[in-house]
């Protein structure tokens, strides 16, 4: 079986290279972690020699990472042994940055048999937690075949990536039958991980990892960032976090006169892009200070929180096109007022949660100038807004601890 998923890996990559070569040299990713790819890892099975129980978190990028922040001192206060795998670059950089001292940060293999092998005879975990998802055919087969448990958390399934699972069914059925439990988002996601294969038993709603990161109304100091770049601490500031590049413009066009904008776009290719359509903006990445139009660009990782927290109002990347939406649970914890597009598809559990306690404003690109005129004029609606932001995300709050401690039981069981 190994030969044919392999074999199936090779054909896909063999057809796919027109399209997908261009568009990962575009993204350097031929600079990064090749080793850690073929599944090296820089430390050896002996490091682990001890009778602690292990638990490898695979968090794919920057958004599964930050999810974790409060699942991995839960597991280490618990005696685990812990290391992270991560897919991408910015994730990586992410997972050094926040647990660099605490656990081990290691690159994720590519799905081919020898390296899943290579990588798991490094790590030797004795359960694995899948963050949100991500699973592939030969790394949950060779995990099966060596007993080490499976299990998803925080785990989040869309309708529409559960339709694309669908046409592979053959491929995947059996990934989703040997995990040995699943917390899923909500009932939907719980249902889309049963009709894929997961065992009915082993399906439960917890929740999201996400809620538990936030402690209501409270936020980091963001006035290191805020003298660095320039940014007037006396004028309004809108943050846009997580932007695709089809946003800035509408965005930038829809933001009252006297107000600042600072955008942070979710990817580094696209960082270039948004500073033409910022035109005259303080880049972070530059050392610059000050800007005459009052736009800022955070062309950096892991200092978005830092934005969020000097913002009067945040506005939802990549929720107004195609892309279906980012996390608004950060910045609602941090106390902020926080608007969104329609295109939340990736995050329906979450918006729905939100919605139900009106602690967000979704709208339209074209209605985007009056919300946001309307919002900034009033602080009291702000502080209503966010005040009920809060009181949402703690009614959520509790799955980090759950699958802390369900991870615990299949590590020692």
């Amino acid at each position: 079986m190994r030969w044919l998923v392999d074999l199936s890996w090779l054909i896909i990559c063999l057809l796919s290279a027109p399209v997908l070569v261009p568009r990962l040299l575009r993204r350097g990713w031929q600079r990064t972690d090749w080793a850690g790819r073929r599944g090296k890892v820089p430390f050896v099975c002996g490091e682990h020699a001890t009778g602690n129980p292990h638990v490898l978190v695979h968090a794919v990028s920057v958004g599964e990472v930050n999810a974790i922040r409060t699942l991995i001192p839960l597991l280490l206060a618990q005696g685990c042994r812990v290391t992270i795998s991560v897919t991408t670059d910015t994730g990586t950089a992410q997972a050094r940055q926040l647990f660099g001292e605490m656990a081990k940060v290691v690159r994720y293999p590519l799905d081919l048999s020898c390296w899943v092998e290579r990588f798991l005879d490094a790590v030797m975990p004795d359960v694995v937690a899948f963050v949100e998802l991500e699973l592939w055919p030969n790394f949950t087969a060779s995990c099966a075949r060596r007993g080490i448990a499976m299990q998803v958390i925080g785990g989040r399934l869309s309708e529409r990536s559960a339709r694309r699972y669908g046409w592979i069914g053959p491929l995947v059925r059996p990934m989703f039958r040997r995990l040995a439990g699943v917390h899923a988002l909500d009932h939907a996601c719980a249902d889309r991980f049963r009709n894929l294969g997961a065992p009915s038993n082993c399906v439960h709603v917890v929740g999201g990892l996400k809620w538990d990161n936030a402690t209501p109304g409270t936020a980091p100091d963001g006035t290191p960032l805020a003298h660095t770049m320039g940014i007037d601490l006396d004028r309004p500031l809108v943050v846009v976090g997580s932007s695709a590049p089809e946003e800035h413009e509408a965005i930038r066009d829809a933001i009252p006169e006297g107000v600042q904008l600072l955008c942070a776009p979710r990817r580094p290719e696209w960082w270039d892009a948004a500073a033409a359509v910022l035109e005259g903006c303080a880049r972070r990445s530059y050392g610059q200070c000050g800007s005459s139009t009052g736009r800022f660009l955070l062309d950096s990782i892991g200092e978005l929180p830092l934005a969020y927290a000097l913002a009067d109002v945040v506005i939802i990347g990549r929720s107004f096109g195609d892309r279906h939406g980012s996390d608004p649970v950060e910045p609602l914890g941090m106390g902020k007022a926080v608007i969104c597009g329609q295109a939340m598809s990736d995050f329906a559990a979450v918006l729905q949660v939100l919605q139900d306690a009106d602690a967000i404003i979704e709208t339209t690109l074209a209605s985007l100038p009056n919300v946001l005129a309307a919002l900034l004029d009033d602080s009291q609606q702000r502080a209503a807004l966010a005040q009920r932001g809060c009181a949402a995300i703690q009614a959520a709050q509790g799955a980090s601890d759950d699958a802390a401690k369900q991870l615990m039981a299949l590590a020692v069981s």
